[in-house]
């Protein structure tokens, strides 16, 4: 049987697992490949070029999980911008199309969680109940999951330093992290930044997450859209092989370890520092979607987390899927039999 957790129930989905959004990485193949495996799947808004690109991706994911019950949500980044991306077209269209789960990160997420909350489709009148939509935020301190949850976030994602991507400034890795959410959080919450295994996902149960969000780990999977060169890339990789770019910045973004990568830190650590116009031209996006178009890992800037160092195939989402809950199943078992009657009283075994 499955595990079952609050994830799962509020979802209607079979396993704990969340596919992170990750740019030029949550495309229809994917998240339709991870939703029909019984996970949630994520599309990445800003990975289309315009909300009616969106609408097609998402008409896209629908087909290709067929007459399957397989759920997905959309992910809207909010990014640090002069002319940031329009953000509310994007869910507007979302909306529009039925979408119903939403993963929100980044700046600010208050005017879009109540856009998300309150809006209305077309022709959708004012008697009629808005329809319920779930919103998932993703928050890099204990401070912020509180801020997102009093702003109505149906579940929090709790990004710990191991993560790809912007871990925060305050270097807090997942277990403290993980348990203090358990302590202040009222609502459910789910574990992300260095989960690629059951392992993992019986760690993030026990410190009282209902889930685990991947990204790192779905990348290197048979549907995934970025090129094979890199999957097997990943696969040969170890937990060294990541680096952390905009430290002197407070931008911390842990991406693939590589020519690029570690070119920009060296002109970080230079006397006097790097502005961001003296990196740009290295960390452009465009530089970064040419590696996984290419294979060419030295090509850009890609995120990796440290999962890198659990990641020794390329399977299936299904398989994948599966094997990580019946793992976390076969372990949480295990776990249960350290635990013996000892006349009146209940003694620990410990197995070191």
């Amino acid at each position: 049987m499955p595990i079952a957790t609050e994830l799962t129930r509020i979802l209607g989905i079979k396993y704990p697992i969340v596919q992170g959004g990750m740019q030029w990485v949550g495309t229809p193949p994917l998240a339709a490949a991870v939703a029909s495996a019984g996970a949630l799947g994520m599309l990445t808004a800003l990975t289309q070029p315009s909300p009616d690109a969106l609408r097609e991706a998402i008409r896209e994911t629908r087909k290709r999980i067929g007459n399957g019950k397989g759920k997905f949500g959309v992910n809207i980044t909010l990014l640090p911008s002069i002319n940031p991306p329009d953000y509310a077209g994007y869910a507007r269209a979302a909306l529009e199309e039925g979408v119903e789960i939403f993963e929100t990160a980044g700046n600010n997420p208050k005017p879009l969680i109540e856009f998300i909350k309150t809006y209305r489709p077309p022709g959708h009148s004012e008697s009629e109940a808005v329809p319920k939509r779930f919103v998932i935020h993703k928050c890099v301190t204990v401070k912020h999951a509180l801020s997102g949850q009093k702003m109505g976030v149906d579940v929090l994602s709790i990004d710990g330093f191991e993560c790809a991507g912007h871990p925060g400034e305050d270097d807090i890795g997942g277990i403290v992290l993980l348990a203090r959410a358990a302590s202040e959080l009222s609502i459910p919450y789910i574990a992300s930044g260095g989960f690629a295994d059951g392992r993992g996902l019986a760690a993030a149960l026990s410190l009282g997450a209902a889930g685990v969000n991947m990204g790192t780990r779905f990348m290197c999977t048979v549907e995934s859209p970025i090129h094979q060169k890199i999957k097997e890339k990943i696969v040969e990789s170890t937990e060294k092989d990541t680096i952390h770019i905009f430290r002197t910045l407070r931008n911390t973004a842990r991406v693939y370890r590589n020519a690029v990568s570690t070119e920009v830190v060296r002109l970080e650590r230079r006397p006097g520092g790097a502005k961001f116009e003296d990196l740009r031209e290295l960390v452009a996006g465009a530089r970064g979607k040419k590696v996984y178009e290419t294979g060419d890992h030295d090509a850009g800037i890609w995120s990796a987390g440290i999962a890198v160092g659990l990641i020794n195939d390329i399977p299936t989402c299904k398989d994948l899927v599966v094997k990580i809950d019946g793992d976390a199943s076969d372990i949480i078992r295990g776990m249960n039999q350290l635990i013996v009657a000892d006349g009146s009283d209940i003694a620990v075994r410990a197995k070191l």
